[in-house]
């Protein structure tokens, strides 16, 4: 079993917490890192999540710098653009990239790599909820949760999250539903009709829906052209 790691959420987590600012007087402060402290302590997250998933072996994910998502949504993560990466990122990715097995592709997030890669032999380590839309075993390490996550669980997921959408991320998904109006109008047989009556009946066209339910669609095997290397949008 090969484990697939979120090596941008991990990596960040680590960074984020071995940085650490000195007052130097007359107002005077910095801020560093003990980029050797974080190397051990990612070594160490790393192993230890592999452990506590059985994997025999891994694979880090990282997202590439190019996103096709802010082709289809210029807002996409837009509010993201102004939080500062930890000091070290880039120089830490590279580092991965010398140290260990570690998979991009072009102008994928983390999370499309590896729900692309993700098979039976294969298990998801991710504490994004968003990997729930794939079906795969997925671990999440906050939680110590090891799932199986159906094709039909993974399916309605998605739809829910295209009906939702995600502030975070920048796309607003259908005005004025969350999680519970979204079960209801999904109801016991989800399915694509169900999301886009529901935006059509709020004065959205069929393409403004399908636009966010692209934007919410994390990449499975079969929506990316493995020789062209490029994305095979989500159609109904």
């Amino acid at each position: 079993m090969m484990a697939l790691i979120d090596g941008d959420l991990y990596l960040y987590r680590t960074l984020a917490a071995t940085e650490e600012e000195t007052d130097w007087g007359d107002d005077v402060w910095s801020l560093t890192s003990d980029l050797k402290a974080a190397k051990i302590n990612f070594n160490r997250t790393v192993k230890d999540y592999v452990e506590e998933c059985g994997a025999d072996w891994f694979t880090l994910c990282f997202s590439d710098k190019e996103n096709f998502r802010k082709q289809l949504h210029p807002n996409y993560k837009s509010a993201r653009r102004k939080i500062r990466k930890p000091v070290g990122y880039a120089y830490m990715i590279d580092w991965c990239r010398d140290n260990y097995r570690t998979a991009t592709l072009p102008t994928l997030e983390a999370d499309d790599v590896m729900g692309i890669k993700s098979n039976s032999t294969t298990i998801i380590v991710s504490d994004d909820k968003d990997m729930k839309t794939i079906p795969a075993n997925l671990y999440r390490p906050q939680s110590g949760e090891l799932l199986k996550i159906t094709k039909e669980e993974a399916d309605r997921n998605f739809l829910t999250q295209a009906l939702t959408g995600d502030s975070t991320d920048g796309y607003k998904g259908l005005s004025g539903v969350g999680i519970k109006k979204a079960e209801a109008i999904l109801g016991s047989r989800p399915h694509w009709g169900a999301v886009e009556d529901a935006y059509i009946k709020a004065g959205y066209t069929r393409e403004e829906a399908l636009t966010q339910a692209r934007l919410a669609r994390i990449l499975r095997t079969q929506d990316w052209d493995y020789e062209k290397q490029e994305v095979k949008l989500w159609t109904p």
